[in-house]
């Protein structure tokens, strides 16, 4: 495990990143996700108010999210075991490809002479392929020392935030002055471009030759290749760090899936405003995930972030459950943001080091699907609960959940090494 990351972090790049150099290839990859990011929170920020003026209902809207979020979490271990074979120029076009076709049927379900419902389903199509953030996490974590990847990993909440400020602002400013229909148009066009810089300037494989390398007589095992997928799962540390990821990021997960609604219906806000909403939860990524979590890893072992994010977390479900306006959740969204960048770092981290440096891929495209899975469940559970009982319910749900697995995590013996697990 330590000897995966460790010829990587000491300068030794991979003979395969080519003119741009090892700063080169990860500042592009930092732009490139900033794009696909801008894009996405493009999407986000109008597909509520499309589904509305084409007629839907908030369980066909809930139909709608639940179908992208089965598909990414079909296609996550797949395409980062896809990464893993093929390197990151594939990993990266492909993704950009994907999403060009998804903001292409969506520009189609815009317009009145075509059959828009029909076109909005089909643009979740695409989604399985689309996986640039697992893909940039991978030449990330290959290039980068293991004690440097919790800050590496963490300068990507820079480019979430980035993302979620411009696709917010983007999505509700040009929908407002040029139509549902321009987002998704520009959009597309952002997505051909990352897709052209991937096919020529991202390098074809940021692994070293000894990671690439298939021992003799052993053949090459298959992109669908489920056994070695879940076989990951299995190795020593990794499946109890997954589900405190899968486990206690839920409930919140299951708050912002059912965001949009809760700013239309409960809030009270329109699109422009709940874009500034956006564009302020940006923010605060950008400073707890590029800034703050950085210096904090530097400082205190993994294992003790964890555990905090984890309390935070339930801290937080309490004061949501007590919120009754847009103000209240204004003053307990730096909590939300604190643990939401803290849990994901932190597991993406430790899952990283507890597998080899050829898996890597792999491994952040199983963390890749966890998302995916609240989307899959969550428009369908999140509905039922907010339907049934109310706003507060997430809240009291998050409470419970991450206290229980606090008290799980404090139970378990730390010991002194910090890129262990427990």
């Amino acid at each position: 495990m330590q000897g995966a990351g460790a010829p990587r972090g000491r300068g030794q790049a991979p003979s395969g990143v080519g003119a741009l150099g090892r700063p080169g290839v990860l500042l592009l990859t930092y732009v490139l996700t900033t794009l696909d990011l801008t894009c996405l929170f493009m999407q986000f920020s109008v597909l509520p108010y499309l589904s509305r003026t084409l007629g839907l209902d908030s369980v066909a809207f809930g139909c709608l999210q639940t179908a992208f979020g089965a598909l990414q979490l079909l296609g996550g271990p797949v395409f980062g075991r896809f990464a893993d074979q093929r390197g990151a120029r594939a990993a990266f076009t492909v993704s950009f490809l994907a999403a060009s076709a998804l903001y292409l049927l969506l520009a189609a379900a815009c317009s009145p002479a075509l059959p828009g419902v029909a076109l909005l389903f089909a643009s979740r199509l695409p989604a399985p392929l689309m996986h640039t953030l697992p893909a940039a996490q991978m030449v990330i974590a290959d290039l980068s020392a293991p004690e440097e990847r919790p800050a590496a990993l963490g300068r990507l909440g820079l480019c979430f935030g980035v993302g979620t400020i411009l696709g917010s602002l983007l999505g509700g400013t040009l929908s407002s002055a040029c139509g549902i229909q321009c987002p998704a148009l520009v959009a597309l066009v952002a997505n051909l471009l990352g897709a052209t810089l991937s096919a020529t300037c991202i390098p074809t494989s940021t692994k070293g030759a000894g990671a690439q390398a298939t021992p003799p007589g052993v053949p090459k095992a298959s992109v669908f290749d489920l056994k070695a997928i879940t076989r990951l799962l299995l190795r020593p540390g990794v499946l109890p760090v997954f589900l405190v990821k899968v486990v206690s990021g839920f409930p919140s997960g299951l708050f912002m899936v059912m965001f949009s609604i809760i700013c239309m219906d409960f809030f009270r806000l329109e699109a422009a405003q709940a874009g500034y909403l956006m564009s302020a939860f940006g923010v605060l990524l950008m400073v707890i995930q590029g800034l703050v979590i950085g210096r904090l890893s530097s400082r205190f072992s993994e294992a003790a972030l964890l555990r905090a994010s984890v309390l935070v977390f339930s801290v937080v479900g309490l004061a949501m459950a007590l919120m009754s306006n847009v103000f209240h959740f204004c003053l307990l969204m730096p909590g939300l943001v604190f643990s939401l960048c803290t849990l994901n770092v932190v597991t993406d981290s430790m899952l990283t080091k507890a597998v080899s440096a050829s898996d890597t891929g792999t491994m952040l495209g199983l963390c890749a699907s966890v998302q995916p899975l609240t989307r899959t469940l969550g428009p369908t559970l999140g509905g039922l609960l907010y339907r049934g009982f109310g706003v507060p319910v997430f809240g009291h749900v998050q409470f419970a959940v991450n206290l229980l697995v606090f008290l799980a995590l404090w139970r378990q013996s730390t010991p002194q090494k910090t890129d262990k697990v427990w």
